[in-house]
């Protein structure tokens, strides 16, 4: 009888199990639940599982295998690269984790997993993108105004920033535009910077520049005279030069310019006719007066009645805009002595001034003769005889200070 004891005797420890039940069946139908061979069934509380669902009492005392009920558990989460989760009971049964991302990241994919029975989660771990735009502030350019004597202005700004919440402060930004500290030309210009994140969004923004040249009314040439001016003719610091053509004298300023309140320097500048003095004492203060200004054909015959004289006068008559043109003066000298008599255009010169000329420049009162003198008071041809107006010019066209005169009266449109 001592097996039917031995089966009837509690042999192994008795079974507990924390968080869940057991349901035993002995061989025989015996009280005890630990006897020899005693089956039990294991069932645990939802979120546990069993080591093993049965166990058996054996002859060595101990249940055929562990029993407990442990807490079901699924894989630890990976953390979404540039964010993190939240777990309600970390990676246990029934544990609901809740996803974020970092400032600047949407979430994509499922917000939340939860821990399944089956040790798998119920979603996937979501991505976080960067889809939010970075944001630039284009610089505030005032207005620039060009220096003196300058069409351009140089326009200095600072170099934004692009901040992006995912990215934070992007340096590399792109100009569309003159850089700065450049030289802008008078007008508008439209420039903008474009900055983007590491996820390539991308951000714009625009400003102007705007160059404004100070300018004065513009100014003209005289009549009877010329204007250079350097720069752009009006703007502020631009310097207009006047001259007069030969015979003419400048009255007013010969160099104006603009200034900073858009007004001209100096006075109005005009070129009045040469006022000839014919009172002086002397040949040498009559000729002074024409001295860089004038050039000089002095036509001297004994009588007015004289053929050679009567000749030139008459080729001469239709050729007064040739001798405008070309700053030459017509001194007649004609009778002899004492009754000699000058004149230049209308004006008269007194006897004794006519016979000081004849004999300055050693021209003889016996027969027609006519001098040819330069601005520098140079005697630079004689001629015994008539010539024609075409002749005179030819050789006056040769004369040094005729080719500049020449190009400025080009310029000016000036012809007969």
């Amino acid at each position: 009888g001592w097996i039917l004891r031995l089966y009837s005797t509690p042999w192994c420890a008795p079974i507990k199990v924390k968080h869940g039940d057991v349901s035993c069946r002995t061989p025989r139908g015996e009280h005890y639940r630990n006897v020899m061979g005693t089956r039990c069934k294991i069932r645990c509380k939802q979120g546990y599982e069993a080591q093993s669902s049965e166990v058996v009492c054996m002859a060595n005392k101990h249940w055929s295998s562990n029993y407990a009920c442990t807490e079901i558990r699924c894989p630890k989460l990976n953390m979404p690269v540039n964010g993190g989760y939240k777990c309600s009971d970390g990676s246990y049964f029934n544990s609901r984790c809740e996803f974020f991302c970092s400032p600047g990241y949407s979430l994509k994919g499922q917000k939340t997993a939860t821990c399944q029975h089956s040790k798998v989660w119920s979603a996937g771990v979501p991505t976080c993108v960067d889809i939010d735009p970075p944001k630039i502030k284009c610089p505030n350019v005032k207005e620039k105004w060009a220096e003196p004597g300058k069409l351009t202005a140089k326009v200095t700004w600072d170099t934004p920033e692009g901040i992006d919440t995912a990215d934070g402060i992007l340096t590399d930004v792109m100009l569309k535009g003159k850089p700065s500290k450049s030289d802008f030309p008078e007008g508008l210009h439209k420039m903008s910077y474009t900055v983007f994140d590491r996820a390539e969004n991308k951000a714009t923004c625009r400003f102007n520049i705007r160059v404004r040249v100070r300018r004065c009314s513009p100014l003209f040439a005289p009549d009877n005279g010329y204007m250079k001016c350097d720069s752009d003719k009006d703007n502020y610091g631009a310097t207009c030069q006047f001259t007069c053509t030969g015979g003419y004298e400048l009255q007013g300023s010969a160099a104006r310019v603009c200034q900073h309140g858009l007004t001209w320097s100096g006075a109005d500048t005009t070129c009045a006719p040469m006022n000839i003095n014919v009172g002086v004492r002397t040949a040498a203060a009559l000729l002074d007066q024409f001295y860089e200004k004038r050039r000089l054909l002095i036509i001297s015959a004994p009588t007015a009645a004289n053929h050679n004289y009567r000749f030139q006068m008459t080729n001469l008559q239709p050729a007064q805009c040739g001798l405008d043109l070309r700053h030459v003066t017509v001194i007649e000298i004609v009778g002899t002595h004492p009754a000699q008599i000058g004149r230049i255009r209308h004006r008269l010169l007194p006897p004794g001034l006519a016979l000081q000329l004849r004999l300055l420049l050693q021209i003889t009162q016996r027969s027609f003769q006519m001098v040819l003198i330069d601005k520098q008071g140079v005697d630079k041809q004689r001629y015994p005889f008539p010539v024609t107006a075409a002749e005179l010019f030819t050789t006056i066209d040769t004369f040094p200070l005729r080719k500049d005169e020449m190009v400025l009266q080009q310029e000016a449109g000036q012809t007969c």
